[in-house]
């Protein structure tokens, strides 16, 4: 695949997070280990929740599948930052750049979903713990992953779409360490007023249709927990979703900044790709663990199990 009217153009080139080869030599330290740990915390827990009987429930299900995500989303962002860490000259091709746009908005848009499905089972859990079953059968749970991956699958097409029409001059530098599509609209040559008007269409559609079921769920969810008289009670139903309270407002926080304020190439537009591309897939199996009791449970029964 090529960009339109590009052909003498063959790969970009990014600024990265720093210059200083001391900085880098620090840097790929710091996210080497981030990825490590990101990877041996997410395995962990689909092993977990894969061995133990007990954690085979319609949120562990979703937990699951939250946990392959990240291992997916990080693995597109950070394998090629730390390359580019060690390397003197950071260029990736145009298909590259293009294949990373499609799979950073894929994993990024189902992740999205997913924490809004995760909402609707929490709604499911507390407002109607009798008819939990029932309402969060196999089925239904098999159904809303897939949807959210077909449905962040169609906004990952709009968005390489949109790239791929972007008509670009002698401007080869992105002034980042990924390829987002924000990153490549400044080297555009065109009019990109179209492309960006676009983009914040289909941001905000694929933001307000994954917030609205989490608003929607946790006002139903804040009202049952205050309806509860003992205190035992509130607090307990709380913590069956604090977690994912948690993972939400790092994800959505972070990702809308990226995609909604325009790009300028500063450091908040790195802080903010960090945040929900790198961080947060290494804290989300610390905050599902450290915060749930069944988690830390099961992981001490599979600890014993096998060494």
């Amino acid at each position: 695949m090529a960009l339109k009217n590009h052909s003498t153009i063959t790969q970009f080139i990014f600024t990265g997070l720093s210059d200083n080869p001391h900085i880098e030599a620090f840097l790929f330290v710091l996210f080497l280990v981030i990825y490590v740990l990101t990877i041996m915390g997410n395995l962990m827990m689909l092993l977990v929740i894969r061995t133990d009987s007990r954690l085979h429930t319609p949120m562990y299900f979703f937990l699951s599948n939250l946990s392959f995500l990240d291992l997916c989303f990080s693995s597109v962002t950070v394998p090629k930052l730390l390359e580019d860490l060690l390397s003197e000259k950071k260029t990736i091709s145009v298909e590259g750049c293009l294949a990373q746009v499609f799979f950073v908005f894929i994993t990024a848009g189902t992740e999205a979903f997913l924490l809004s499905m995760m909402a609707y089972d929490r709604y499911a859990a507390i407002c109607h713990p009798l008819l939990y079953g029932q309402m969060m059968g196999n089925q239904l749970c098999v159904r809303l992953v897939l949807t959210s991956w077909g449905l962040a699958s169609i906004n990952s097409v709009v968005i390489v779409l949109l790239a791929v029409n972007l008509d670009f001059c002698e401007v080869q530098t992105i002034h980042h360490y990924i390829c987002e599509l924000p990153s490549l609209f400044p080297l555009s040559c065109s009019d990109i007023s179209i492309h960006i008007d676009i983009l914040i269409c289909v941001t905000i559609l694929h933001g307000f249709g994954t917030s609205l079921p989490i608003l929607i769920s946790y006002a139903r969810i804040i009202s049952t927990i205050l309806g509860i008289s003992s205190t035992t009670g509130r607090n307990k139903a709380f913590n069956t979703c604090s977690s994912h309270l948690i993972a939400v407002f790092l994800f959505f926080g972070s990702g809308l900044v990226r995609y909604l304020l325009p790009t300028s190439g500063s450091s908040l537009d790195l802080l903010a790709s960090l945040q929900y591309s790198v961080i947060t897939p290494m804290l989300n199996p610390l905050i599902y663990s450290l915060k749930n009791n069944d988690v830390k449970a099961a992981l001490k029964r599979t600890l014993e199990k096998y060494l």
